[in-house]
């Protein structure tokens, strides 16, 4: 794989406080479509994923459940390798932060960050939420607490969940050396940060003063230990940040030629109240070992219920008896419908409204209707046609102008220039103004009609060669979105071969549909959803 190019994605560590829900199931997939099509456009992709398994809201809950952290999270690790398979992710590593190679990692930072003398002890006197694992100033927390009309309790800034004084000897990384780094960086890449709206939020609040953080804890000890500090432990977030860089060799000899392949990342993909961690204190950390920054940190926004007769959306909640587990959403679209619904209907870098109706509208509309429908009915007539194969192709039948080939020149090109801005939805777009326009061609066509006139053969073998090669191009470019259902459509046209690729642009170019093979009809792709059937 050395001679193609690397693409190295990664999701965040998800925490081990509970299983797997519709919001991680929702950014892993986000990964896992870039990295399909990614693959597919010849780069040598590495896609990582994991577990953040330290730390105080880990320990607690834990002790919740009468067990040790380390039994706790072994116990929760099987559910996210389980879902994940089930949700066809593709990922290339499942890294889990009490791994070995994520303490040895760990405890060199804490090594090369001395000797840089970006650390130094101290104590720490101030305000932490155990949920967000985050320290917030008496000034953050005043402010707060006016803001919200709870002064004198003290909540989170955040979440607004009680806060937890906290008194203790700490090391801390000097954060504030890093602010007119930072600020040069967001003015010289501005794509670091996306979408651009999430850019200048990182910009105002890096504008608005940086303090040192406190890295270790000392009043527990569920974390890997400082190396030289006998007592600390590393703060959260200066352990989980780095699980980037140990996936791909940061700080092991024997995987130096992997790290300068690898490093840095072309994308992280974060939740975006994640996006000070990674947006500043992970490039600031970067900067201090003098190790190159990734590309770009995309966030994407929260998903919403919407109601489905105010269209008001809400927050997901066990409590207010509105969430929404990711089971639900297979049992009623199964798997592929479930992967092009959030892919397609929710704009990334933007909060979703999302609803058991609006689910079943876009898969009626966009997989059951247009898509499995211009399958269905042009297998069956390819084969009633033409004794259940694809038919002949004459020389040059590629050549000649018709509406469908129109739309698919440039289709590619255009989709790929959507996809790289993760812009899923524009993308999918492009693809579907083909398979729209290729059941319009049917009616309009009427390829019933030609096939009853002998003397019009030519005429049938030319429609039907549009038809089914639209319906080629329009499997692969789908590929990162379902990729079982456009590997059975590639499969029913006997075309194994194409089912992996390395060249999308090649392979989708018009002409590369094979005359004279076996069609398989098969059954529907995706069967109408009734109302009832939610």
């Amino acid at each position: 794989m050395a001679d193609k190019p690397s693409f190295y994605i990664t999701t965040p560590i998800y925490y081990v406080n509970a299983k797997p829900h519709l919001g991680t199931a929702y950014c892993t997939i986000l990964c896992d479509v870039m990295a399909r099509y990614k693959r597919a456009c010849g780069y040598d992709v590495k896609f990582l994923t994991g577990l953040d398994e330290h730390g105080e809201k880990v320990q607690k809950a834990a002790e919740e459940h009468d067990m040790t952290p380390q039994q706790w999270c072994d116990s929760l690790a099987p559910d996210f390798h389980k879902i994940w398979e089930t949700l066809e992710i593709s990922n290339d590593d499942f890294i889990r932060t009490t791994e070995e190679r994520q303490v040895k990692a760990v405890q060199y930072l804490w090594e090369r960050m001395r000797e840089a003398g970006y650390i130094y002890k101290g104590s720490y006197d101030g305000w932490y939420c155990v949920h967000e694992e985050t320290y917030f100033t008496d000034t953050q927390v005043d402010k707060a607490d006016e803001e919200h009309g709870t002064e004198g309790q003290h909540l989170c800034p955040d979440c607004q969940r009680p806060l937890q004084r906290v008194q203790e000897e700490s090391w801390f990384f000097k954060l504030s050396e890093f602010q007119d780094r930072l600020l040069a960086l967001y003015d010289e890449h501005p794509e670091f940060v996306m979408p651009d709206f999430r850019m200048n939020e990182v910009r105002t609040f890096v504008e608005g003063g940086l303090r040192d953080i406190s890295v270790s804890r000392t009043s527990f000890d569920w974390g890997i230990p400082v190396p030289f500090d006998d007592g600390h432990v590393t703060y959260v977030w200066f352990d989980a940040l780095l699980n980037y860089a140990t996936a791909v060799g940061y700080g092991d000899p024997s995987m130096a030629e992997e790290y300068a392949r690898r490093w840095p990342a072309q994308f992280h993909v974060v939740g975006k109240d994640i996006i000070r961690f990674h947006c500043v204190i992970w490039p600031a950390m970067l900067m201090a070992l003098g190790e190159a920054l990734p590309e770009h940190v995309f966030a994407h926004g929260f998903l919403m219920v919407r109601d489905e007769e105010t269209g008001q959306t809400r927050k997901m909640s066990k409590s207010l008896g509105n969430a929404i587990a990711p089971q639900d959403v297979i049992d009623l679209l199964g798997v592929e419908g479930y992967r092009y619904y959030f892919m397609t209907d929710c704009v990334p870098g933007e909060d979703g409204g999302i609803s058991y109706g609006r689910m079943e509208q876009v898969y009626n509309a966009d997989l059951a209707n247009s898509w499995g429908n211009l399958v269905s009915r042009t297998l069956n007539m390819s084969a009633k046609y033409f004794d259940g194969k694809t038919p002949e192709l004459p020389a040059g039948w590629e050549t000649l102008d018709n509406p469908l080939r129109s739309i698919a020149d440039g289709l590619a090109e255009r989709y790929g220039a959507a996809m790289d801005r993760v812009a899923y939805g524009v993308a999918k777009d492009e693809v579907m103004e083909l398979v729209h326009a290729a059941n319009h061609y049917i009616e309009d066509s009427a390829p019933w009609a030609i096939a009853k006139d002998e003397a019009r053969a030519d005429e049938l073998v030319q429609v039907m060669a549009n038809l089914l090669e639209a319906i080629r191009i329009s499997a692969h470019l789908l590929t990162p979105f379902m990729p079982e259902t456009s590997a059975e459509v590639l499969r029913r046209l006997s075309l194994e071969d194409e089912v992996e690729t390395d060249d999308l642009l090649g392979i989708c170019a018009w002409g590369g549909l094979k005359g004279g093979v076996p069609v398989t009809k098969g059954d529907a792709l995706f069967p109408r959803l009734q109302s009832d059937d939610k």
